[in-house]
């Protein structure tokens, strides 16, 4: 685990438990590390209700609902009572950094609006969009 997780709140973004439960992939392991740590709690992780909702898409999408409703499922239970709910001050929020960072998606700009609502300053992710964000300290998932 990279020491720099260990140093208060960090926020997981969606790649990470995908890469944990996905296919040989040079992420997979990092990935792996920090869902450990978390479960360890060697970490003070939190995630928001927008990655669980990726998760669910992207797994719908994929056609894979199965394998998808495992990931989210266990995601889920990893991350009990560290799910920080999104409401509509994050949304009007999230508007404002789409038009600030144009590198941001939708999903992102949720994410970090969530994270500044509760001061969590840094995220571990391999989602190099979040770097746009100057008050945000991105964590690279395959540091770990």
């Amino acid at each position: 685990m990279d020491a720099n997780a260990a140093e208060g709140p960090v926020f997981i973004d969606t790649n990470v438990p995908i890469y944990a439960a996905g296919r040989p992939h040079p992420l997979r392991e990092p990935a792996r590390r920090v869902i450990r740590a978390i479960a360890q709690a060697q970490m003070d992780a939190f995630t928001d209700v927008e990655v669980l909702q990726e998760l669910l898409y992207r797994y719908t999408r994929l056609g894979e609902r199965e394998k998808g409703f495992q990931i989210f499922d266990a995601f889920t239970r990893l991350m009990a009572g560290r799910v920080l709910p999104v409401d509509v001050k994050d949304l009007q929020r999230s508007r404002t950094l789409l038009d600030r960072y144009a590198t941001l998606s939708p999903r992102d700009a949720i994410h970090v609006a969530v994270m500044q609502r509760h001061r969590i300053t840094r995220i571990i992710t391999a989602d190099r969009d979040f770097d746009a964000v100057p008050d945000l300290v991105r964590l690279d998932l395959s540091a770990f």
